[in-house]
C-alpha cells in the first residue's frame, strides 16, 4: 500500500489510502449498537477505576504500601503509552467488534482471576491483562461507531461515546462506599465484562464479509505502514498533542481535588469523594454538549481552544488565588465541564481526518497514547510542584498545558477546514 508523505492537514478530511475506498455511510445510524458499546464502555471504565476505590482494602488484605498500590493503578497508563497504536493495527487487521469483545473477555477473565490474587506479583499480572483487554476495546470503539452511523448523527453518537469514562468513574465512586470486600467486587466486575461481551456480540453488526476479508488478506506490513503514515502525520500528532495536555491538566487536578477540597472547604473525606464525583459527573455534561455544538456546525478546533483555555485560567485560579472555598470548587466544577467539550472533539475528530475504517484504530490509537502519556506525567509533575513549592506554583504548569493545547488547536483550523460542509 502506497502511503503518502503530505501532513494530514494538507489533505482533504475525506481522503483515504489509494488502494482502498472510504467506508460509505450506514444507511441509518444504529442506535441499539450505539447504546450496546457505551454501555460496555462504562463497565470497561469501572475496571479501571476499581482499584483506587478498593485500594484501602487491597492494602488492608494483601499488606500492600501506597507505591505498590500506586503501581497497581499505573498498569493501564503504562500499557496505553506504549501499546496503542499497535493495539489500533491489530484492530485494523482483525476486526472492531472481534477486538471489543475480545477486550471484554480479557477484561472478565482478568477481574475473575484477579478475585483469587494472594499476592501483589499475582494481582499485578491480572490488572495487565485487564489494561490489554480494555486497550483493544477502547481503541476499537471509534472503528466501530463511525461504521455504524451516518454523518450528520456523528457529532452525537462521538459525544455520547466520550462520556464513558467519565461517567463510568463517576459510577465507581458511587458504588465504591458499597463495598463489601474487594474480592466480591473484582467478581461482580467479571460477570458485568462477561455480560457487555455478549450483548455487545449480539447488538452490533459485524463487518461485511467482503471487509473482513480484505482487512484479513491485508500483510502486516502494509498495515505497519499504516500505523508509521498516521503516527507521523500532522494531524492526528495536533490532536494527541491537545489531548494530552488534557489529560495532563484534567487527572492532575482530579487526583489532587479531594486532598484540596479537605483543604479548604474542611470536609471529611467521604464529602471529599463525593463532591469529587460531582465533579467528575460534570465532564460528561461538557462531552454531551460538545456533541449538540458540532451537529450546530461549531468548528471543532474552536471547542478544543475554548475547553483548553476556560480549563487553564479556573485551575490557575484555584491554585493561585485565595478564593472562599465555594468559589474554588465551582471553579474546579467549571474546570472539568469545559474539559468535556475537549474529549468528544478529538476522538470525533481522529475519526473525521481519517476516513478510511482500516485507519480510524490507529488515529484512535495515537490519540489515547497523547491521552495516557497526560495521565501518566500530571499528577507526578503536579505533585512534584505542589510539594516544592505549594499550591499556587501549580498554576504554572496548568497554565503552560493549557497555552500549548490553544496552540494546537488553532493549529488544526487547516486539518477542518471542510468539515461544516459534511454536517
Amino acid at each position: 500500500m502506497k502511503s503518502t508523505s503530505l501532513p494530514f492537514s494538507a489533505q482533504p478530511p475525506s481522503d483515504t489510502a489509494p488502494d482502498r475506498p472510504a467506508q460509505a455511510d450506514a444507511a441509518s445510524t444504529d442506535w441499539r449498537a450505539v447504546a450496546a458499546v457505551f454501555g460496555a464502555g462504562l463497565i470497561a471504565a469501572l475496571q479501571v477505576g476499581k482499584t483506587a476505590i478498593a485500594l484501602p482494602a487491597l492494602r488492608a488484605d494483601l499488606g500492600l504500601d501506597l507505591r505498590a498500590g500506586g503501581w497497581l493503578m499505573a498498569v493501564f497508563g503504562l500499557l496505553g503509552l506504549f501499546a496503542s497504536v499497535p493495539a489500533g493495527a491489530l484492530v485494523a487487521r482483525l476486526g472492531d467488534r472481534r477486538l471489543q469483545v475480545a477486550g471484554l473477555a480479557a477484561m472478565a477473565l482478568g477481574s475473575a482471576l484477579g478475585s483469587q490474587a494472594d499476592s501483589l506479583t499475582a494481582l499485578m499480572a491480572t490488572r495487565v491483562l485487564e489494561g490489554a483487554g480494555f486497550l483493544l476495546f477502547a481503541v476499537a470503539g471509534a472503528s466501530v461507531l463511525q461504521r455504524l452511523s451516518q454523518a450528520r448523527d456523528r457529532a452525537v453518537v462521538f459525544a455520547i461515546w466520550s462520556c464513558y469514562m467519565p461517567a463510568g468513574m463517576a459510577l465507581a465512586l458511587a458504588t465504591g462506599a458499597a463495598l463489601d470486600g474487594w474480592r466480591g467486587y473484582w467478581e461482580l466486575n467479571a460477570l458485568l465484562c462477561a455480560a457487555a461481551a455478549l450483548a455487545l456480540h449480539w447488538a452490533v453488526r459485524a463487518p461485511s464479509a467482503q471487509a473482513a476479508r480484505a482487512a484479513a488478506a491485508r500483510p502486516w506490513r502494509a498495515i505497519a505502514a499504516d500505523a508509521w503514515a498516521v503516527a507521523g502525520a500532522r494531524g492526528p500528532l495536533l490532536l494527541a498533542l491537545a489531548f494530552a495536555l488534557y489529560a495532563l491538566q484534567f487527572y492532575a487536578l482530579l487526583s489532587f481535588l479531594p486532598t484540596l477540597l479537605m483543604q479548604r472547604m474542611q470536609v471529611d473525606a467521604a464529602g471529599a469523594g463525593l463532591l469529587s464525583g460531582a465533579a467528575i459527573g460534570a465532564n460528561v455534561l461538557g462531552n454531551l454538549a460538545a456533541g449538540a455544538l458540532l451537529r450546530r456546525g461549531t468548528r471543532r478546533w474552536r471547542l478544543i481552544a475554548l475547553a483548553s483555555a476556560t480549563m487553564g485560567l479556573s485551575a490557575a485560579a484555584v491554585f493561585a488565588l485565595p478564593l472562599p472555598a465555594t468559589v474554588a470548587y465551582g471553579l474546579c466544577v467549571l474546570f472539568a465541564l469545559a474539559g468535556g467539550l475537549l474529549p468528544a472533539s478529538t476522538i470525533g475528530g481522529a475519526a473525521e481526518l481519517e476516513r478510511d475504517p482500516g485507519r480510524i484504530a490507529i488515529a484512535v490509537g495515537l490519540l489515547m497514547q497523547g491521552s495516557y502519556l497526560g495521565q501518566v506525567i500530571g499528577p507526578s509533575l503536579f505533585g512534584s510542584v505542589v510539594q516544592a513549592a505549594g499550591w499556587p506554583a501549580a498554576a504554572w504548569p496548568v497554565g503552560l498545558a493549557a497555552l500549548g493545547a490553544v496552540a494546537a488547536a488553532v493549529a488544526l483550523r487547516g486539518a477542518f477546514a471542510a468539515e461544516g460542509g459534511r454536517g
